[in-house]
């Protein structure tokens, strides 16, 4: 095998492989990237059995074939090699070896044999549909900050996405939990997802995802079966299993009678609840909320420490209230909103909040409060 490749589209390829190797693992050849040229392309194909990711990228391929290669030594290489540099990559059958050559820089790489390579199964995907990549990304990035990270309820350590009745007809819907917050954002329902089952995408493919959904003019075609779940660009396909489990009834836990509601410059409210925040050493960082008529009282009160307080002015016409959250839970709640306003619905002190951005109901958050 022997090709040439510019160095930013090879940096590129090459970067995303390597994010889904895992670094520790007792299989040398899950450490190494699958290279293969033909015709006018070179693929790029890492995987760590759950994630299979594959980059292709326009290359002059002098001598067709393929090999593997560690992905973390490659990317660690290329990275470091000028901008618009031309690099050769060169396979010796013989030696064992890939030859990397940039200007006067040459590097000689150890290979595994390419049979090794574990190529995950293809499915047959039930539901296939295209989704503007604006929209999955907002659907996965106001929603992941609630995944649970507890290993025990496996089944909540993804984005769960899935087909749901909404006032004004069917969404796509993607929520996340972990028992103490909750995010449920909607999107219009895209052409011919309809049937589709409902899948709980794994946290770090959620991650290796976002980086696909950069460009707001790209259509990221979705394929889901029961087990797999694919999306892909013109250049890029990731495939991932989806968590085998069942997603709890989440609708029991997004209150339906909060009437107290609290509107809030969303901004200045983060900003107020991280600077009283600051004088807590404790890792939940209590901060208590007390509400009266168009006034809000932010304070922390940690006796090893200190105390502190900030007032802002908001709009809220209810009766008094206090309450006391996570302040953590807060700040990552606030940071969701888009718009100028966050509009908090409360019921009582020992009840979950609501949160949403203005009138608009197609991003809601739950937080469970806090004693304090």
């Amino acid at each position: 095998m022997k090709l040439s490749i510019e160095r930013a589209s090879l940096l590129k390829a090459v970067a995303q492989a390597q994010s889904v190797v895992e670094r520790r693992n007792t299989i040398p050849i899950l450490a190494n990237v699958l290279i293969e040229a033909s015709g006018a392309e070179a693929t790029f194909r890492a995987t760590d059995l759950d994630i299979e990711v594959v980059d292709k990228a326009t290359a002059v391929v002098e001598r067709a074939g393929s090999t593997t290669v560690s992905a973390v030594t490659l990317n660690e290489i290329v990275r470091k090699l000028p901008d618009g540099a031309l690099v050769t990559l060169t396979e010796d059958s013989a030696s064992g070896r890939l030859t990397i050559e940039a200007g006067r820089s040459n590097f000689s790489l150890a290979t595994l044999p390419k049979e090794d390579f574990p190529v995950m199964a293809s499915s047959d995907y039930a539901t296939n549909f295209s989704c503007p990549a604006p929209v999955l990304r907002r659907l996965f990035d106001k929603s992941k900050f609630a995944i649970s990270t507890e290993e025990t309820r496996y089944y909540l350590n993804g984005v769960y996405m899935h087909v749901s009745e909404s006032d004004g007809g069917k969404v796509l819907r993607c929520v996340a939990t972990d028992g103490h917050r909750l995010a449920r954002i909607d999107a219009a329902l895209p052409e011919g997802a309809d049937g589709m089952a409902g899948v709980i995408v794994p946290r770090k493919t959620v991650g290796e995802l976002r980086k696909l959904l950069d460009d707001d003019e790209m259509m990221i075609a979705v394929s889901v079966s029961e087990t797999k779940v694919r999306f892909a660009t013109p250049d890029i396909t990731l495939t991932s299993k989806v968590i085998d489990g069942t997603f709890p009834d989440y609708t029991r836990v997004i209150p339906q009678n909060n009437t107290r509601k609290m509107e809030v410059d969303a901004a200045e409210f983060a900003r107020a609840v991280d600077r009283v925040a600051t004088v807590s050493s404790e890792r939940s960082r209590a901060v208590k909320l007390q509400l009266d008529e168009d006034r809000l009282i932010l304070s922390v009160n940690a006796p090893d420490s200190g105390a502190a307080e900030e007032e802002l002015s908001v709009a809220y016409g209810d009766e008094r209230l206090e309450i006391g959250f996570n302040a953590k839970y807060l700040l990552e709640i606030a940071s969701q909103v888009d718009r100028e306003n966050a509009v908090f619905m409360f019921n009582s002190s020992g009840d979950p909040t609501l949160m949403r951005e203005g009138n608009d109901t197609s991003a809601i958050y739950v937080v469970m409060p806090m004693r304090v």
